[in-house]
């Protein structure tokens, strides 16, 4: 992996926190909060009562999907059919929701607590994305290079969850409906980019303290995450009040135990944004180049991979755009907000 890809990651981030900072403050307008907090962050921006069955939100993931193709649509009716889903909560289940395609002769598994919220059909079309590559890979690769590295992996995952939003905005029948699915956006955006990417500068200096020679302790841990907490939520302009209790989250976070990871998740996001949009936009050979990128598994060095289905993470232009795609949402809530007179 490049070291120029974590680094142009961070610093295209760092150039582009106004963005997020504007985020924080229409959630604060559309929340009638006057001194944001951290754990404002949190509700969603608008409510929907809405439950969804499972049978709806299979619906809604096929023809979310139609994009990809007739065979991609076929292979994940299949897996809907073939009971390869563990569905629902219950007593001393494990939480969250997983996929297993570590078996290459065997289809993939996935682990799901559907909970009939619009979150659980995003999820369901998360996990089935990551099926959905296993399924690819282990049909085009022998069992050597079918295993694909994460920096892939949640690519084809977000990647449905984009198309997922771009459907439902589309069968979108009224405004709060529309500002519900674009404040999801908004969110996930954050939370998988700009999130991660503040994960990843955290892990990038406490690694260069040690390169330093400092030492370093769990007060010397709070002073450099709370540094960044401050300036990517814009404590200083006024934006959101960071509290130092909350200078120790950096304890609370698991994946830091997996040096080095934590960036994939923001890569990620750019790449499946890169491609959908190309996919949406109907470009040539698009949908044909990111299957190609599910059937290569771990053939090649992943950054590799991604760059011959051209997208480059080495460069700024996959953060610039995805930057410029939260802008546009912004300006889409701001517009019908301004419609409501609110």
């Amino acid at each position: 992996m490049p070291e120029s890809v974590y680094r142009t990651l961070v610093s295209e981030t760092n150039a582009n926190l106004p963005t997020l900072h504007r985020y924080f403050k229409l959630r604060a307008r559309m929340l009638g909060i006057d001194d944001l907090r951290y754990h404002d962050i949190y509700p969603a921006l608008v409510k929907l009562d809405r439950p969804f069955s499972i049978e709806e939100a299979r619906e809604l993931t096929l023809t979310a999907v139609q994009p990809l193709g007739d065979d991609y649509v076929a292979k994940l009716r299949a897996g809907f059919n073939g009971r390869y889903m563990h569905l629902y909560p219950q007593p001393g289940k494990r939480a969250g929701a997983y996929m297993n395609g570590s078996v290459h002769d065997a289809h993939p598994y996935v682990l799901m607590n559907f909970s009939k919220n619009y979150d659980s059909v995003s999820t369901l079309a998360h996990e089935w994305g990551h099926a959905m590559h296993s399924v690819y890979s282990h049909e085009a690769q022998p069992f050597q290079t079918s295993d694909y590295s994460i920096f892939v992996a949640e690519i084809a995952s977000t990647l449905n969850e984009t198309l997922l939003q771009e459907h439902m905005l589309k069968i979108a029948k009224t405004d709060e409906e529309r500002l519900y699915y674009l404040g999801n956006e908004l969110e996930a955006l954050r939370g998988t980019f700009f999130r991660q990417a503040m994960f990843a500068e955290f892990e990038l200096a406490i690694h260069e303290a040690v390169e330093k020679g400092e030492a370093l302790s769990g007060e010397k841990f709070g002073q450099i995450y709370g540094d960044l907490l401050r300036r990517y939520h814009g404590h200083d302009q006024g934006v959101l009040t960071i509290d130092d209790r909350v200078t120790v989250e950096w304890a609370f976070i698991p994946h830091f135990y997996r040096a080095f990871y934590v960036y994939q998740y923001a890569t990620s996001i750019a790449a499946a944004q890169a491609f959908a949009q190309r996919i949406l936009d109907h470009e040539p050979g698009a949908v044909d180049t990111y299957l190609g990128l599910l059937k290569a598994g771990g053939s090649d060095y992943p950054y590799d991979l991604v760059k011959r289905a051209g997208v480059d993470l080495a460069t700024p232009a996959p953060y610039r755009a995805l930057v410029a795609r939260m802008n546009r949402v912004m300006d889409e809530i701001e517009a019908i907000l301004a419609k409501q007179g609110k």
